[in-house]
């Protein structure tokens, strides 16, 4: 278990200060801002008949376990009734500081003596949000993040993989499925959907309820819906396997109707924005609802958009169609075994076979396979990617990185036989996971002025952003994310760069978002305490650290050396609950 003795020390010698009770820092925390850490020490050592030192030194020194640094001597200045000393330090921000602790000690008598008369804590750990930004790392405790873009031919569409939400509708404050060709309508596009993606893979249904009383008597409105629209799946559809849905309820929840208030037009940007100042406030949720009564246009918008919200959201994941028929099979097996070089596929068809596997060595071998047929870039890109996933799925320090270096090699080769975003991409996505940021920068933005297809631009464009956040460009990692996604690592990053621009209403949003969207991940848990902390909130910033640590309980290291949090944390209550989690 992490411990957390000797939280909030400040005085190693055990002793009381005297003659460093004046000294500070400037700022009172240590931050990081660009590449640096950045501040001033400042303070004046009494000289009194009972308190004159001898010889009086000053010594600075960041340490942590991971290292230190040691900034040497303090300049001390006499004056008539103390001695006075004020410095600046710049120092280039490490890893290992993160937890590090900024010591001043005071050294007095003989000249040389190594003991110090007095040490004082000036500053625990970096404010550093900006560090918790998501490049596809893989945590314990945290899902896998999927890593790489492969280059596919249009066989199979969006790696396999399709997702579509439809929304079913309730009379009102029941969990009686309106009567009408509205839902008629859903159930038929699922239908569709289903007939061309027919390996499903999750059915998630989520009951809502609408604000008005009505509807919010019963908090179990929602879970009775999503259990009736699950029902009528099932009886609709047996194709859809019961063991793959999933159902959850809102309740009191304002969510909802901010995600119908993006692409709403019955009021204006002005009413809009003061809307979600209010709905993304700290008051409660009845408090919430009586403001927005009281706003111009609230019965337009009440009679818009709350029948949409008498709803269950069905979201299905599936995959279309895929895989060769039984000759082209028969072929690809000759293909594959032995040295015979015999090639009865074309090249559609062999990366048909790859993209259809499910199975990561069996694409590597597809995919090495086709570099003996054909000159081309796709297998050695696509090779790649498998290789990046593999690395993906090992802790060993020492495999991952053989994995990522035959990736670069693969890649590199692509990138000769023909110049293409994707190699380029993945070449920065690898970058990104050494920490070799700018030249990860640099790769993305070559990529991205190769290719016009949407997807590849709104995951380019996603990393690219990741990497602003990094290197301190807020705004322009805002207008990155300007894509919509599910993809609760986005979210949390697109939430991650308003809060460094103070824009908390936009921040609250997204790190809501990525809750809704996942929340094992835990981090956008983590982006409302730090919040509330800043709104004055300590008691929802509590809530939210709770649920983030229970979520994922590696956040809990991150929160005991995160100085955002230093006033939680010496909270003895606070501070018992975090070492009995």
């Amino acid at each position: 278990m992490l411990s957390l003795a000797g939280y909030g020390q400040e005085n190693r010698t055990g002793s009381t200060n005297r003659f460093l009770s004046d000294a500070n820092m400037i700022p009172t925390k240590l931050k990081l801002e660009g590449d640096s850490i950045r501040f001033t020490i400042k303070g004046s050592i009494p000289v009194e008949s009972v308190l004159i030192p001898r010889n009086p030194r000053l010594t600075l020194t960041l340490y942590s376990s991971g290292g230190a640094i040691e900034f040497g001597e303090l300049p001390i200045v006499k004056q008539v009734a103390n001695f006075t000393y004020e410095k600046k330090f710049s120092v280039k921000y490490e890893s290992w500081m993160q937890g590090a602790f900024l010591e001043l000690e005071f050294f007095q008598g003989k000249k040389g003596t190594t003991t110090p008369t007095e040490s004082k804590i000036l500053g625990k750990g970096i404010i550093s949000p900006q560090l918790m930004v998501k490049f596809g790392e893989v945590y314990p405790n945290e899902p896998i993040p999927q890593v790489g873009l492969y280059q596919l031919t249009g066989g199979i569409d969006r790696e396999l993989e399709n997702r579509q939400e439809f929304e079913l509708i309730f009379n009102p404050g029941t969990s009686v499925l309106k009567a009408g060709a509205e839902n008629l309508d859903t159930f038929k596009r699922i239908g569709d959907f289903i007939k061309k993606n027919p390996t499903i893979l999750q059915v998630k249904i989520t009951g809502i309820q609408s604000p008005e009383q009505a509807e919010g008597r019963n908090s179990q409105l929602g879970n009775m819906r999503a259990q009736v629209a699950q029902k009528n799946l099932l009886q609709r559809f047996p194709e859809i396997p019961s063991s793959v849905m999933k159902i959850e309820s809102r309740w009191n929840d304002w969510f909802d109707l901010r995600l119908l208030l993006k692409e709403y037009q019955g009021i204006s940007t002005q009413r809009k924005d003061e809307l979600y100042e209010i709905l993304l406030n700290n008051e409660s949720f009845l408090e919430k609802g009586e403001r927005i009564k009281k706003l111009p246009g609230y019965n337009q918008l009440a009679g818009d958009l709350f029948p949409k919200l008498r709803a269950a959201k069905v979201e299905i994941t599936a995959k279309p169609a895929q895989g060769l028929n039984l000759e082209q099979t028969n072929r690809l097996r000759e293909a594959m075994s032995g040295n015979s070089g015999v090639n009865r596929l074309t090249f559609a068809e062999w990366a048909l076979a790859a993209e259809s596997s499910q199975s990561l060595d069996e694409k590597a071998l597809i995919y090495s396979k086709m570099t003996e047929f054909y000159r081309s870039a796709i297998p050695y890109n696509n090779m790649a990617v498998v290789r990046m996933r593999q690395a993906q799925r090992t802790l060993d320090i020492g495999s991952k990185e053989i994995l990522w270096e035959e990736a670069e090699r693969l890649l590199n080769q692509a990138y000769r036989i023909e110049s293409n975003a994707y190699s380029l991409h993945n070449l920065g996505q690898i970058l990104a996971l050494k920490g070799e940021y700018w030249e990860a920068y640099k790769k993305l933005s070559e990529a991205s002025v190769l290719s016009k297809n949407p997807d590849f631009i709104h995951s380019n464009e996603m990393l690219r952003g990741a990497l602003d956040v990094q290197r301190g460009d807020y705004k322009l990692a805002t207008l990155r994310f300007d894509f919509p996604t599910k993809d609760p690592k986005d979210l949390f990053n697109k939430g991650l760069a308003y809060y460094m621009l103070n824009d908390y209403i936009k921040a609250t949003q997204f790190f809501e978002e990525s809750v809704i969207q996942g929340r094992e991940f835990g981090f956008g848990y983590y982006g409302l305490a730090m919040i509330a902390v800043q709104s004055g909130q300590a008691e929802i910033a509590v809530i939210q650290l709770k649920k983030a640590i229970s979520y994922n309980s590696s956040l809990l290291e991150k929160l005991v050396n995160d100085p955002i949090f230093d006033e939680l944390m010496k909270d003895p209550s606070f501070f018992n609950e975090l070492k009995s989690n």
